[in-house]
């Protein structure tokens, strides 16, 4: 009998207790990490999920922004004649595409992701930060794909790269983490509000033009410069465009932004936490 007990013991040793009261200030990322091998393979589905039965498949990472980029370069540059701040036009928009297009899909995705796994949700146990988590990573995936149209650009308008190219996986880095923030904000709401997913379209078009994506942020007037620099992806755009093109970096929108977005994601995480238990019984 004595194999018996010691399988018990090792057993009780390696139980999982599941409590409903969370700590003020726990934001379980320690949990997350312990399980991320469980994040990488959520990310992997839902990159193959993507482009299952498409005819171009992971192409897709690149027309988007290229047709955007396209349609922006005909109405804001030769109708509109917006300014650029010395950059062609057509390499000017699509560098402040990626980040967005990026941010944009992630937010999307991610605040369905908890009502389309309401299977994993209701009947096994694991951090659920993983599953809005999982689109976001997903999505630097198509980022990195897309980002393969810049280098014939940059050939094509004999751009230099500087040593500020060093600088940009920090911002890719910082779209990423408030990609979580938001998303799973967005998740959060609409497990219990299933207006979200129709609002959350007209959220992101609004936030597309109160960015500096279409225009530089130096067309801003300056009473109103602060203003977009509270828009946490205004640092994020102009910090991109900086470190591609050599530019000096704007360390005020880029400071600010990077509050706003570190504070968005807190209080994101820590809604969500308070809110997971319920999840279950809602979803």
């Amino acid at each position: 009998m004595r194999p018996s007990s010691d399988r018990l013991e090792t057993a009780l040793q390696h139980r999982i207790v599941v409590d409903a009261e969370t700590k003020v200030f726990e934001l379980g990322f320690a949990e997350l990490w312990r399980y991320r091998e469980l994040l990488y393979f959520l990310t992997w589905r839902d990159v193959k999920l993507r482009y299952k039965q498409t005819l171009l498949g992971a192409a897709w990472a690149i027309i988007q922004p290229l047709f955007a980029m396209l349609l922006f370069t005909l109405i804001f540059a030769r109708l509109a004649r917006i300014p650029s701040d010395n950059i062609p036009y057509p390499l000017f928009a699509y560098a402040g595409l990626l980040p967005w297009t990026f941010f944009a899909n992630a937010i999307s995705n991610s605040a369905n992701s908890l009502v389309g796994n309401a299977g994993l949700v209701t009947k096994i146990y694991f951090p659920r930060l993983i599953i809005p988590a999982a689109p976001v990573m997903a999505g630097l995936v198509d980022l990195a794909i897309a980002f393969v149209l810049l280098i014939p650009l940059l050939i094509y308008y004999r751009i230099a790269i500087s040593w500020q190219i060093v600088l940009l996986p920090a911002f890719i880095a910082w779209a990423t983490l408030l990609a979580f923030g938001v998303g799973i904000l967005m998740a959060t709401l609409n497990v219990r509000y299933r207006d979200i997913r129709y609002a959350l379209p007209f959220m992101v078009q609004l936030w597309l033009f109160a960015s500096p994506v279409i225009y530089p942020l130096s067309l801003v007037p300056a009473e109103w410069k602060w203003v977009s620099m509270l828009n946490p992806m205004t640092g994020i755009i102009e910090g991109v465009r900086s470190s591609l093109f050599g530019r000096p970096f704007d360390w005020v929108a880029i400071g600010v932004s990077g509050a706003v977005s570190i504070l968005i994601t807190v209080i994101s995480v820590f809604y969500f936490r308070r809110a997971e238990d319920s999840f279950a019984d809602v979803i």
